[in-house]
């Protein structure tokens, strides 16, 4: 099934124009969980319901507004959406080139793949290929979904992709008691080089394809339980909480031995494997 683009337009920079069309790169895993009624698990509904009625509104008379004082409001429809900036909306405004390094991951959101418009292609892989030769990436701003985005336009393989950021008004400082607690520990020479050699230890090349959704899995593996049990129609008592390891402050060098003992166990076992198929093959 094809996949639908999400957002068209251009992107533009100096007097470059780049017809585009953009793709959802990301996808949520979380469970679809519906609500229900304890007593007959019949689902519970959605309604949209006027406040001063109590009667349930259609979507089709349903307009978004802005409340500019206490219970009086500006609508808003689509064609004001997209007349507020035209240029905005139709085009990916690249503003400057940076290095990637320099953008902090607290800025990071939403990836998107691009792909070129008809007649566009040769441009295109004029921009792939530059911001591959020169390590940088594109900022830029556009609009979708009726808000402004900050985003980069950034090279991966043979093809761009764009990256939503976060404004700088969008993120939090850092709570002053952690900032505090970072400044008052100063770690020993030797809790560092201890700690430095568990780093090197555990460092291994970057797959994401390694990493799945463990606790989704082991969720579904309780669902299909409870399906071949038939107990369908059952709510089951909570869980008792289980108390979390904590961190031991005061032996810090032991749980960073034993961590580097744990480590070179697990080293030993991934390499027998390897051991055997070379000794089976001389």
């Amino acid at each position: 099934m094809a996949q639908r683009s999400v957002w068209r337009g251009a992107i533009s920079f100096g007097l470059i124009y780049v017809p585009i069309e953009m793709y959802s790169a990301s996808r949520e895993h979380a469970l679809n969980l519906h609500f229900l009624d304890s007593r007959d698990f019949s689902p519970v509904g959605y309604e949209r319901i006027n406040k001063v009625t109590g009667k349930s509104v259609d979507w089709q008379h349903i307009v978004k507004g802005y409340e500019y004082e206490k219970g009086q409001y500006v609508a808003l429809s689509e064609a004001d959406f997209k007349s507020a900036n035209v240029k905005a909306s139709e085009t990916i405004d690249i503003s400057s080139f940076t290095n990637a390094a320099d953008i902090s991951p607290a800025y990071y959101h939403t990836p998107y793949y691009l792909s070129p418009g008809k007649g566009g292609e040769k441009v295109y892989a004029l921009l792939s290929r530059t911001l591959r030769a020169t390590g940088r990436v594109a900022v830029a701003t556009f609009v979708m979904r009726g808000r402004q985005h900050l985003c980069v336009v950034t090279p991966a393989g043979n093809r761009l992709m764009l990256v939503t950021l976060r404004f700088s008004d969008e993120l939090l400082p850092a709570a002053k008691a952690s900032q505090d607690g970072a400044k008052s520990v100063t770690p020993k020479p030797a809790e560092l080089a201890m700690a430095r050699k568990l780093v090197e230890e555990m460092s291994a090349a970057w797959k994401p394809q390694s990493f799945h959704d463990t606790y989704r899995e082991d969720l579904m593996r309780r669902i299909r339980d409870k399906i071949s049990k038939h107990q369908t129609h059952e709510l089951a008592a909570e869980p008792k909480k289980t108390s979390r390891a904590k961190a031991d402050v005061v032996n810090i060098m032991d749980a960073l031995k034993k961590s580097l003992k744990l480590q070179g166990k697990q080293g030993m076992r991934r390499a027998a494997p390897k051991k055997a198929q070379e000794r089976k093959r001389a």
